[in-house]
């Protein structure tokens, strides 16, 4: 069976980045009816934090990727101990007393003979008698991989091509720390064979991990993987993604009122493509997705193509469902919902015209509260002889049954008598009930205001009409 992880460190939010890597892993085991693990990697003991575990698991559940797990490493800490004596014994690993300032220097010395700075394996069984090497006394060693001398490391990426690295290029890298914490390259590979992960799916700046990686599973006589590294993703400057290119945690985009259906289907077409399709659903993506079709390279991170999928998807999106999305907006604004017309209408009325969540409950306020226009707005559209017919629209808007089409009739029959001109009536009253100068159809905003509230602010803003 298909087996495939997304296995974060829990060192802050869940990025773009590892969400898209999240969402390919994921897809991926779908369509083939396999299992999706979600690791969390949390031997970092410095940097890791319950925070971050719980935006990981957060960001997770809003773009709605089910998984198996999740599982931590920390928990597992006597498995990692266990493999690293079977390579002991099989003398694919040891023991290692080197202190930080013997390697310091012996890194400093291989730069100032312009050599790449490596672990020069003075530990190794033979080398550390050759050189009468002795175990400091009470000192706790690290534990090495013993790599090859010759040689190559070759695989075929899934999404790059055959690759290979010559083991003459890698050090012997240690795989457990003096106080028992396994290092990233060996904690993944043993929870990699334990898991029987099928597919390992990671960014492109795994590549240089993957030959020792697949040098330790070939000491341990395990079947290897197969390895696909995606692109990284790049702001549109081609520079590495940030937090200015507009690169936050995933959670952030649900705080600024993005559909997690659009943010999946954005980061899904961040790298790869089906056909010329820009919008698709989770489900199509599970149906099409495969590794031929990801770019070899990096993708552009654009923030404004994202949201106007963002736009497309609310246009869309059940009328109930953005009521209950915005009304926290809402609330935060100083609104109540509770009073005045129902929010799934406003939302109704309104959503052809946002981009988010959050610029909807923006644009939904003076249905809930008054706004009171800018002098700019007043000195545009507050005039001495529009006053007159204004006040005789008042007065018919009290008085008719309050829907949008007898509304629509009271403004066309004041238009009328007045000989107006439907801008004219129209921008000050709007300005006058809403605060706003563009809103939908005036008479279909009135109807939603309700006919006390709209009264009572047109009263209100009559008093600032030059006499």
């Amino acid at each position: 069976m298909i087996r495939t992880r997304f296995a974060p460190s829990p060192t802050g939010y869940l990025h773009i980045g590892g969400a898209r890597t999240a969402l390919y892993c994921w897809a991926f085991a779908k369509r083939h009816g396999g299992a999706f693990v979600l690791r969390v990697e949390d031997t970092d003991r410095e940097r890791s934090t319950d925070a971050s575990v719980q935006a990981i698991l957060d960001g997770m559940q809003w773009l709605d990727l089910d998984y198996e797990g999740p599982y931590f490493q920390m928990k597992r800490l006597d498995r990692y101990r266990e493999i690293a004596d079977e390579l002991l014994r099989n003398g694919h690993a040891y023991p290692c007393y080197a202190t930080k300032e013997e390697l310091d220097a012996m890194r400093e010395q291989q730069r100032q003979r312009n050599e790449k700075p490596r672990y020069d394996g003075r530990w190794r069984p033979e080398n550390a008698q050759r050189l009468s090497l002795k175990p400091p006394a009470g000192a706790q060693p690290v534990i090495r991989f013993r790599n090859p001398d010759a040689g190559d490391v070759s695989w075929n990426d899934l999404v790059k091509g055959t690759i290979t690295i010559a083991n003459g290029e890698l050090d012997d890298l240690v795989i457990l720390r003096a106080d028992g914490i396994p290092t990233y390259n060996f904690g993944v590979v043993v929870d990699d064979i334990d898991m029987e992960m099928t597919h390992v799916i990671r960014g492109d700046d795994h590549v240089n991990n993957t030959p020792r990686q697949i040098n330790i599973y070939h000491a341990l006589g395990k079947p290897l993987p197969l390895f696909g590294h995606v692109p990284m993703i790049l702001g549109q400057d081609g520079e590495r993604l940030s937090k200015r290119h507009g690169a936050v945690g995933v959670m952030q985009y649900f705080e600024e009122g993005f559909l997690p259906e659009a943010l999946v289907n954005y980061l899904a077409r961040l790298g790869w493509s089906h056909g010329d399709n820009e919008k698709f659903s989770r489900e199509k993506l599970v149906e099409w997705f495969d590794f031929e079709h990801i770019s070899g390279s990096p993708a552009r991170f654009d923030p404004d193509k994202l949201r106007w999928l963002n736009q497309q998807y609310i246009k869309e999106a059940d009328n109930d469902r953005l009521a209950i999305l915005t009304q926290p907006f809402l609330e935060r604004d100083g609104c109540s919902t509770g009073q005045g017309a129902p929010l799934a209408s406003v939302v109704a009325l309104l959503k052809e015209r946002v981009s988010t969540v959050e610029e909807l409950a923006d644009a939904a306020v003076y249905f809930y509260r008054p706004l009171e226009p800018s002098a700019e707005l007043q000195r545009q559209h507050y005039a001495s002889d529009v006053k007159p017919a204004l006040t005789d629209l008042q007065s018919r808007l009290a008085e008719i049954e309050w829907s949008r089409a007898k509304i629509n009739e009271a403004v066309k029959s004041v238009l009328a008598e007045h000989k107006l001109k439907m801008p004219k009536l129209a921008m000050p009253l709007r300005v006058m009930v809403t605060g706003e100068a563009q809103t939908p159809s005036i008479d279909a905003t009135l109807e939603l205001i309700g006919r006390e509230q709209v009264l009572a602010r047109m009263t209100k803003q009559l008093q600032a009409f030059p006499m």
